[in-house]
């Protein structure tokens, strides 16, 4: 029989429960375009307003999952991915891809662009010469089986109706849901093929997430679900009020990043890069135990297999590795201009989102989806969280494409300066696991 979208829509309104195959018959109707984004758009609010419990909210990851191309890598044994919720100076996956993969463990990520103040693995990238983020099926499945890594962006066969859904939710005010999220984030995942996914879920003034309840029904959500989808699942809930690392700005953490890559003990970057990939290479079975699982992946940094991975990535994907060797600068700035501290005392708080929105406004976003992003610009922590300061002291920079005093008032604006230190976080960010 066929489905009657009126009497769908009816369901939901009335906060009823949908049988999964109906759901998944009224998502797939959708994405052939078989049924008008008027309709599709009334039951996205009637679901936003009355819920969508597990068993709904399995069936529209499965609906989302099938419209479009599945990949299957397990030729080339567990392939595994990590997903952020989005953050601040969140340049870990340009270390953790190559170091997954130089541990054996194939890594086929599909990342994404910017998304409101946080900044996206996709723009980091581009800001390298050359480097393309969009490569053909058969590409990747070579450089996968030559290098275990490839790092893309969402082609039109993954998940299409996720897409479709995606854009009507950004319309409709149905962005911030749970279930929504979760089926959007999940069904990309397996369908890149990782049968491993680790979750950072961020908490804290810089994340979509401000609270360490709903960080926590999120991490469990997502893990569920990717476990219903039959994959292996964890996540770690990790502090988002602080920039993570130096730098935030596309081509500047691109510099951290290679920085960490050759060895260099940068604070948060390293050692939550550590945390997840030796999540990774545990759940893929590519180690005996935690504590062998973060061994490997130590050893893979500091011994430079990580390094030479990345290079050999960015080559493989038309990027300039010799610029990176070189050490000459990415993208610099024309206007580069100290943060001094406004009085004595410890740098103790960040206004994580004021960071974000601030390398946004300095042209390192998008406001909208058409506009260019300007690598250049960003800002460079000097001193770490809970330094002692003297009024006047440099704590930061700010790399800007022209002179503005206002951006720079509103940079030191983000930051707060009190009499006493502030309370210690993890070193390795992670607050609790899941």
């Amino acid at each position: 029989m066929a489905l009657d979208p009126r009497e769908f829509l009816r369901q939901k309104r009335d906060g009823k429960t949908h049988d999964p195959e109906a759901l998944r018959a009224f998502i797939g109707a959708c994405a052939r375009r078989e049924i008008p984004d008027y309709q599709a758009s009334a039951w996205l609010m009637a679901a936003f307003l009355n819920g969508l419990d597990t068993t709904e909210t399995d069936a529209l990851t499965q609906a989302f999952l099938h419209s479009g191309q599945v990949f299957d890598w397990s030729r080339l044994g567990v392939a595994a991915d990590k997903h952020s919720t989005g953050g601040v100076g969140d340049k870990i996956s340009l270390v953790l891809a190559p170091l997954v993969a130089a541990c054996g463990v194939p890594v086929p990520m599909v990342s994404g662009r910017g998304l409101g103040h946080t900044g996206g693995t996709l723009d980091k990238l581009e800001s390298i010469p050359g480097f393309r983020t969009r490569l053909e099926p058969a590409v990747m499945a070579r450089q996968l089986q030559e290098l275990q890594v490839f790092m893309v962006g969402q082609g039109p066969d993954l998940a299409p109706a996720d897409g479709l859904f995606y854009s009507l939710r950004d319309v409709t005010s149905t962005v911030e849901f749970e279930p929504f999220i979760v089926s959007s984030i999940v069904s990309k995942k397996i369908a890149e093929g990782a049968r491993a996914l680790v979750y950072d879920v961020k908490c804290g003034s810089g994340a979509f997430m401000k609270t360490r309840e709903t960080a926590r029904s999120l991490a469990k959500r997502l893990v569920a679900t990717t476990q219903a989808m039959g994959a292996a699942a964890s996540a770690c809930i990790t502090d988002m009020s602080w920039p993570i690392g130096r730098t935030s700005g596309n081509a500047l953490e691109v510099v951290e990043s290679w920085d960490v890559l050759q060895g260099a003990h940068v604070a948060g970057t390293r050692s939550l890069t550590l945390a997840l990939a030796a999540e990774m290479v545990r759940l893929a079975g590519a180690a005996r135990d935690a504590a062998d699982a973060l061994d490997k992946v130590t050893r893979a940094l500091d011994d430079g297999r990580a390094a030479e991975r990345f290079l050999q990535l960015v080559r493989a994907q038309g990027g300039d590795a010799a610029l990176l060797e070189s050490g000459a600068p990415l993208h610099p700035a024309p206007v580069v201009v100290e943060l001094r501290a406004p009085r004595s005392g410890y740098l103790a708080a960040c206004d994580c989102f004021g960071v974000g929105e601030l390398v946004v406004a300095m042209g390192g976003g998008r406001l909208a989806k058409e506009d260019a992003i300007d690598p250049r610009v960003g800002l460079v922590l000097r001193v770490p969280r809970g330094a002692k300061l003297g009024a006047g002291d440099v704590f930061a920079e700010l790399h800007l494409a022209a002179d503005s005093p206002a951006l720079v008032e509103r940079a030191v604006g983000c930051f707060t300066f009190a009499d006493t230190a502030p309370e210690k976080l993890p070193d390795d960010l992670v607050l609790e696991r899941v």
